[in-house]
């Protein structure tokens, strides 16, 4: 083969210029891509931490909530319990004065 039936490396270059050029293009294409897709994680995690925090505040406000209520029963089971020993111990003055035959109006004007 003779050197001029052999292809250069000027040629090769010129031949391989549109190859180079859609690679370069593509590359930038995709770093475009990415960049979009970044800032869309980035606004996506930004949101759910965001979303995070609301359900954190709203389940300490619940959980306060729900102590004030448990406080709430407990004191009005005591006050029940109070009342339900208050009204065993009339019934049975009611009994008793029933069974001696004093009057309940006796009884009431000393209570």
């Amino acid at each position: 083969m003779s050197d001029s039936a052999k292809p250069s490396d000027d040629d090769f270059q010129e031949l391989l210029k549109p190859f180079h050029q859609r690679a370069s293009e593509a590359e930038g294409r995709l770093s475009r891509l990415e960049a979009a897709l970044s800032n869309k994680q980035d606004s996506g995690s930004e949101e759910s931490s965001k979303l995070v925090r609301g359900l954190q505040l709203k389940l300490e406000e619940v959980s306060a909530e729900l102590a004030a209520e448990r406080a709430k029963v407990a004191r009005l089971t005591i006050e029940g319990a109070k009342k339900d020993y208050r009204i065993l111990h009339l019934l049975r003055s009611l009994n008793e004065a029933s069974d001696s035959g004093v009057s309940i109006q006796k009884k009431i004007q000393y209570i």
